[in-house]
Formats: C-alpha cells, sequence, structure tokens
C-alpha cells in the first residue's frame, strides 16, 4: 500500500494503477505491453482535473488497463525518475509540467511522452499508440532509441580549455540576468511568474559586491509586489506556488515548503539590507503559517497544501464582497474594502475577490488620515476575524509526507531569520527540524533517506537531499560554532563525493552509485526554482573546503563551475546559484574567526547584517585550523581575513565591520 498522499488519491481510479517497481516491469515484459508512467504530485491542480476527466472514465480506463501497464509516481518522492521523463517529453516539445505523461517500452525507454491530455485527446493518443506498438513496433522502437539517446547525452565543456573566472565575466553574468526582469511589475518578465528566489539572491549579492543599484532595484521592486500581490496569502500568510497572471494577482493557490522556505531566507536577506520593515512582517507571518499550517510535532515540515478544496480550485482562499461585510467590523468596513480592492463584480472568477493591495499601507493610512500604526491596527483586526471565519471552511488537503532536502531549506531559512531578527526560539526550531532529520533520516553508515512518511523512511536520497542538508548544517554551525554540524556537514558530503561524483566531468550525478539502476544517469545543473544539486553541492564544497582548509574541496568546487562557464554567463536566473558562485570566485574570499567567551554574541551582531561572502568560525577551543593559536585567555578577538591575509585581531563589533567593509 502506498504511502504517498499523492498516489493515495489515485486508489478508487478504476485504472489498475502500479508503483514504480519490479512488479510493474516484469508484467510489462512477459505480457509485452507498453508502460504509461503518469507523474505528478498531490498539490498539483492539473493533475487532479486529468485525473476527474480521464481516470475516472470508465471507458478510458478499460483502455489504458487493456493495452498498457499503468505506473503512477509520485515526483516529489521520485525525481529521479521524474527528470528522465520530464526530459523525453521536452526534447519531443520543447515543454514540460505536471502531470507528465510518458509512453515507454517495457523496459522503461520513452517513445513518447507530454503533459496534460483533455479526454478526447488521450483517448485518441491511447489508441494510436497502441495500434503502433501492436501494428509497427519497429518505428516504436526507433523513437524509443532516439530519445533515450537524447536523454543519456551528456555535453559539457573541456575544462582543460578554460581558465579562472575574472570579474567581468561575474558581471557578464549579471547583465544576462538583469535583461529578464520586469522592473514595471517585479519578478521576470511575462507570465506565468514564478518567483525564483535564488535569482534575486544572485542580484542582492550581485548589489553587495558591486553597488549596482539596478541590482537591488530589481530586488525590492520584486519582493514588494510578490508582498502585495495575491501570489501572497494576506490573511494567513505564506506564498503560492506562482502567479498564472503578470501582476502577480491570481496564484496556482497551492502552497509549497520549497518556495516558502526559501522565501524566508530572500525577505530575511532583504530586510538585512534594507531594514524596511515590511520585509520583517512577512517574514514572520510566513513562517508562523509554516508552523501552525505545515509542521509536525515531530519537528518537520510537510511538503505542500492543495491549490483545490470541495474540487474548486482557490475555493478557500478567495471571497465574496457580501462575505467581507458580514465578518468585518462595519466601523472599519470601508477601509479594508478600498484596501484590498473588494469589488462586487470580483477580481477573479464567479465573482470572488482574491485580496491584494495597491498602495503601501503606510500611503494608504495617510490618505486615510491614519496613522501607520493606527492602519496596521485596524487591518490585523480585519485579518484575525477573517481568518478565523476562513478556518471554517473545509480546508485544502495537505501532503504530509517529509522531504529531507524541502526540510533543509527550512533550516536555512529559519537560521537566515535568526540571524536577520535575532529571535532566539528560529535558532531553537531550526535545530529541533535538523536533529529531526539527522535521528530519522540518517542512517549510522552515513546513508541519507529522503521520505519520511507515518513513522517510516523511504527512497534513499538524492544528491539534492545530501547537498541541501549539508548547507543546513554548515549554516547551523557558523551561528553555534557548536562543531557537531560541521562534522556533520562533511559526513554528508563525504558520502556525495565517494557515491555520486562523475570524475570525468567533474560534476555529481543525481543518483547515488548504489541508487536503483534506470534508463540514464542524470546531471542536475541548472537552477530552477530550487537551486541545482550540483550548484549547491559547489557552494558547500567552496565554504568547507574555506572552513576545513581542505584545498581538494576548493579545487573541485572551482572545476564544477568552469565546467559551466558558457552557460552561466548565458542563462540568467537558470544558473543562478552558479552565478553566486563566481561572485564567491572573484571577490575577496572573507574569513572571519570570533575566539573567547564572547564569541557567539559577537557573531550574532555580526550577522545582523547581510555579508554573502563571509564564511564564520570560532567558539571557545582552537578545534579547526582556521582557529589555531588564536585563542588569548580572558578575552575575546575578531580575525578578520581576506584570502588568506589577516587583519590584527579587534574585539568590538564596529571595528570587525569595519574591516568587513573596507576595500
Amino acid at each position: 500500500m502506498a504511502s504517498s498522499p499523492y498516489l493515495k488519491q489515485h486508489a478508487d481510479n478504476p485504472v489498475d494503477w502500479f508503483e514504480w517497481g519490479e512488479e510493474a516491469l516484469s508484467k510489462a515484459k512477459n505480457e509485452n505491453k507498453p508502460l504509461i508512467i503518469s507523474i505528478g504530485y498531490a498539490a498539483c491542480h492539473w493533475c487532479h482535473v486529468m485525473a476527474n476527466e480521464s481516470f475516472m472514465n470508465e471507458e478510458i480506463a478499460t483502455w489504458m488497463n487493456t493495452h498498457f501497464v499503468c505506473i503512477k509516481i509520485d515526483r516529489e518522492e521520485r525525481p529521479d525518475i521524474d527528470r528522465i521523463y520530464m526530459e523525453a517529453a521536452q526534447l519531443l516539445s520543447g515543454r514540460g509540467g505536471w502531470p507528465l505523461n510518458a509512453f515507454a517500452l517495457p523496459d522503461g525507454r520513452p517513445f513518447y511522452a507530454a503533459t496534460y491530455f483533455p479526454p478526447n485527446q488521450w483517448l485518441d493518443a491511447l489508441n494510436q499508440l497502441s495500434h503502433l506498438y501492436t501494428n509497427d513496433y519497429p518505428r516504436i522502437e526507433q523513437a524509443a532509441e532516439g530519445l533515450t539517446e537524447g536523454i543519456r547525452n551528456h555535453s559539457f565543456a573541456e575544462l582543460d580549455d578554460l581558465k579562472p573566472f575574472e570579474r567581468s565575466e561575474y558581471q557578464a553574468s549579471f547583465q544576462a540576468h538583469i535583461r529578464k526582469i520586469d522592473f514595471e511589475l517585479g519578478g521576470y518578465l511575462g507570465a506565468p511568474k514564478f518567483m525564483m528566489p535564488t535569482g534575486l539572491e544572485f542580484l542582492l549579492q550581485y548589489h553587495h559586491l558591486t553597488n549596482d543599484q539596478k541590482a537591488l532595484d530589481a530586488v525590492l521592486i520584486s519582493l514588494d509586489a510578490m508582498a502585495q500581490g495575491g501570489i501572497y496569502d494576506q490573511i494567513g500568510g505564506g506564498f503560492a506556488r506562482y502567479s498564472t497572471d503578470e501582476n502577480w494577482l491570481v496564484p496556482h493557490f497551492e502552497k509549497m515548503l520549497y518556495d516558502n522556505a526559501q522565501l524566508v531566507s530572500l525577505y530575511s536577506h532583504a530586510y538585512q539590507v534594507t531594514q524596511n520593515p515590511l520585509y520583517a512582517e512577512i517574514l514572520i507571518q510566513t513562517i508562523s503559517f509554516l508552523e501552525r499550517e505545515m509542521r509536525h510535532s515531530n519537528g518537520g515540515f510537510y511538503a505542500s497544501i492543495d491549490a483545490d478544496s470541495e474540487h474548486e480550485e482557490g475555493k478557500f482562499y478567495v471571497w465574496t464582497k457580501e462575505e467581507i461585510e458580514s465578518i468585518v467590523d462595519p466601523q472599519n468596513l470601508s477601509l479594508i474594502l478600498r484596501f484590498y480592492q473588494i469589488s462586487a463584480s470580483g477580481n477573479w472568477e464567479h465573482h470572488k475577490n482574491i485580496l491584494h493591495y495597491k498602495e503601501s499601507k503606510a500611503d494608504f493610512g495617510a490618505f486615510n488620515n491614519l496613522s501607520l500604526e493606527s492602519f496596521e491596527a485596524i487591518l490585523n483586526e480585519a485579518n484575525q476575524a477573517l481568518l478565523k471565519s476562513r478556518n471554517l471552511r473545509v480546508r485544502p488537503a495537505t501532503d504530509d509526507k517529509i522531504l529531507t532536502s524541502w526540510n533543509a531549506l527550512m533550516i536555512t531559512g529559519y537560521v537566515n531569520a535568526y540571524k536577520a531578527l535575532s529571535e532566539s526560539s528560529y535558532l531553537a526550531e531550526a535545530m529541533k527540524t535538523a536533529r529531526f532529520l539527522e535521528a530519522k533520516m540518517l542512517t549510522s553508515d552515513g546513508i541519507l533517506y529522503r521520505v519520511y512518511k507515518d513513522e517510516k523512511v523511504t527512497v534513499e536520497a538524492f544528491l539534492d537531499d545530501y547537498t541541501l542538508f549539508s548547507e543546513a548544517c554548515l549554516n547551523l554551525y557558523e551561528v553555534t560554532f557548536d562543531l557537531h554540524w560541521l562534522s556533520l556537514s562533511e559526513k554528508l558530503i563525504q558520502q556525495v563525493w565517494d557515491h555520486f561524483r562523475d570524475s570525468k566531468n567533474q560534476l555529481f550525478y543525481y543518483t547515488s552509485d548504489q541508487s536503483e539502476e534506470l534508463i540514464a544517469r542524470k546531471h542536475e545543473t541548472s537552477d530552477n526554482v530550487i537551486p541545482a544539486s550540483n550548484s549547491v553541492a559547489a557552494h558547500v564544497l567552496h565554504r568547507l573546503g574555506t572552513l576545513t582548509e581542505q584545498i581538494e574541496y576548493t579545487q573541485m568546487a572551482l572545476q564544477m563551475g568552469l565546467n559551466l562557464k558558457s552557460e552561466i554567463l548565458q542563462h540568467g536566473a537558470y544558473y543562478a546559484n552558479w552565478a553566486m558562485l563566481l561572485g564567491q570566485l572573484t571577490y575577496p574570499n572573507i574569513e572571519v574567526a570570533i575566539l573567547g567567551r564572547e564569541s557567539l554574541s559577537i557573531a550574532q551582531e555580526l550577522q545582523r547584517n547581510y555579508l554573502p561572502n563571509v564564511s564564520f568560525a570560532g567558539g571557545q577551543h582552537e578545534d579547526l585550523p582556521i582557529l589555531k593559536h588564536r585563542l588569548v585567555m580572558d578575552s575575546t578577538l575578531v580575525y578578520v581575513c581576506k584570502d588568506n591575509v589577516c587583519n590584527l585581531p579587534v574585539s568590538s563589533v564596529d571595528k570587525a565591520l569595519a574591516l568587513l567593509n573596507a576595500e
């Protein structure tokens, strides 16, 4: 019995679904039937639509069961399989997405793949493809051979011909990136609009290193527009997955852990740079939402909340004008209706309203002769009343599996929120989640697992699980100086080094050499809504190599970046985390070592600032190479070193910051 909430959603389909595994593959071989490999996830709206239209249709299901062996896969549990068949769809049409429906030979080689089909088109595809398989098998096999060759093909640059990075190349990556920014509406040009936190993180780093105002403007315009838009849950906190329009008004209503965790980090960093109270408010509300609605008592966070409730997209989140009027204090009703742009005709389907605002709270309050504090008090009272009423509605379903990589992003989000706001509970909760992953997902011999559900762990971890958890542990070390987290980070990256490394291409495979053998072993190199696992690996290796003085780590990080130089310089947001690595490699590599009883409090003060190119180490013991011979009894000293050249130690935060900011 499958534990995946997505697979359980399909349990009552008349389609005879199999889980991916030997039973299904053997049945296909023994009966000489092609495979239908249907891939989605629990919060996917169009997956639900296709299920209701086609997979619940008796005629269609009978055809599928008669002529195919049908496999249903949760892409969040098995991204390795999803990656292969998604690439098949993209090779055939240039497009991808979910639901993903691939047709394959019994050995798993795909001969056709596409996304959503309306019922008539789906039935037509089933007829045509089963007919071809039975009557023109050589044509099907030729298609499968060509697609599989395309999926297996690796084309990486030859390292021997490449030189180390220069600042001009970092600047070139910025130019490729900034051309895609929508300076009027925020985010990236066009629709739908995905938030792409990694891309905006790169622009923040670029501003910090170069003082380029345009880079900062791009970030702030985007963060303001997202915070004010319908993509943000104005009364409950948290962000939907993307906006279907370019104005950030109409979201695809599902809420994903990975988006919200990364946006906590992004708004934390933006707050460090600007001290804008809106950004603090957004990150606090988003964390509150995650803890309230997506957290298990053991410390782990659930994967997602569905877009649909009662078979209707967004029903839980939208309002008629009459509903608002029946809930909000009449004395403040007019203000709330105008602020949230509420009308009788609505701004969405069926006269419903998606809450959003256009004027800042300060400007709106001033226009209505109210101080910011007075208007915020009125707004908070209305939001609480609306939230209380909304909680009586039928909730969208929660996908309550816990994924290692996405929880690692949340640990990092907590750490960044702690740095920005000095809120100790955020650090405590980060460690609670990290301890959960360590206790439940990691075996004594270093094997990490990806999925926790119903008190069981399943699916051995992939590269993103290892690298993002390693990065989270490294982040925890830098705010606690607890060597346990640094050691755990090293343990995880050593497993990557031993079992994922592609020594020919100087990159890492997405799957371990101990993983199930699929038709191709792939590399994940392009950043998307989550940074590529290889780019995360490069950052971790660079930071670990710096802190522990392991030159092979820093050299590998450099080689990985060089391997993808042309992509980094050309493809903007889709190589943004790699571009941030260029920032690390082409600007001074700064190390801060803090030794003494006050080391943590000084580190906390320093880390309230946005310092993307600084590595921290410290404590009360000389337990790392970077700390050797630096402890002075009864003193707390800060050593600031740039490119292995150290300044004289200082004892105050102000002096340390002056050294960090010196040219």
